[in-house]
């Protein structure tokens, strides 16, 4: 009895072993499913922003806040691991035609920001047009940006109460194509820049170049319900657009900075 009672718990076990590396093998051979890629969530609005005339008090006309806007840029340092950065102290959202190209003795905006708008939810009403004055690029190391900087970039120096908005300190972007990114909120802007060049001996001024480039735009939605110093309800909005380009396709000659150049426009509004 004895002895029937050992070979049956040897069976059993043998049994029960039997079945756990079956099922331990059975587990091995399952592939864990793959993880679905997940679909981009994209929430755009129906927000439509229009300068027009920029009348103080309108609210339906948005005006651009500089002094709480800037454009920056950033590139590699040549021969060292670090960047050159800084900014454009002045900077404008105007189309400057060849008949604008003049020196304005002013220390306000020489043209209205008015060249540009903005549609949410219809990109082909969207343009923009902006500018920068070369010499005023501001590092924070006034002995580069009154001295290299100006040499390097073929520009003047600044004269104080004068707005530089001529052909050799002027580089200019406008906006020939403006799309949906349809994997994010954002808006993929084709743009063309202009900037003046040197000729061959890198000495002389030459004809402004055209570049078409390719860049980002996002759209900080409206916030409404602030409150003015003075009591006033506004509400503001913004835009980003980032974009890059090679100096060199310009004609600049400069050792001190490497090919390509990185911008960033942030440009605020309000509707005050």
């Amino acid at each position: 009895m004895k002895l029937f009672s050992n070979k049956t718990l040897l069976l059993l076990l043998i049994l029960i072993s039997g079945y756990g590396y079956i099922a331990s093998c059975t587990h091995d051979d399952i592939i864990p499913p793959i993880a679905a890629t997940p679909v981009p969530i994209i929430t755009r609005g129906s927000h439509a922003h229009l300068p027009g005339s920029m009348t103080a008090g309108d609210t339906t006309q948005w005006k651009l806040d500089k002094v709480h806007s800037s454009v920056l840029w950033s590139g590699a340092y040549v021969g060292a691991a670090g960047l050159l950065t800084g900014r454009f102290n002045q900077f404008g959202m105007h189309e400057v035609t060849n008949d604008k190209m003049l020196n304005y003795t002013t220390t306000g905006q020489p043209l209205k920001d008015t060249s540009w708008a903005f549609n949410e939810s219809d990109p082909s009403k969207t343009y923009f047009n902006g500018y920068v004055q070369i010499n005023t690029s501001n590092t924070g190391e006034p002995g580069r940006d009154a001295g290299c900087n100006v040499s390097g970039m073929g520009t003047t120096a600044i004269v104080t109460g004068v707005q530089n908005l001529t052909v050799r300190n002027l580089a200019k972007i406008k906006s020939t194509k403006v799309e949906f990114d349809q994997l994010t909120n954002d808006y993929i802007v084709t743009l063309s820049l202009t900037w003046h060049g040197y000729d061959t001996s890198a000495t002389a001024l030459a004809n402004p170049m055209t570049k078409s480039i390719v860049g980002r735009l996002k759209y900080i939605p409206e916030s409404s319900g602030l409150v003015s110093r003075t009591g006033s309800l506004y509400s503001v909005f913004g835009l980003q657009l980032t974009f890059q380009f090679n100096c060199r396709d310009f004609g600049i000659p400069s050792t001190s900075v490497g090919d390509v150049i990185d911008i960033e426009c942030n440009m605020n509004f309000n509707n005050l």
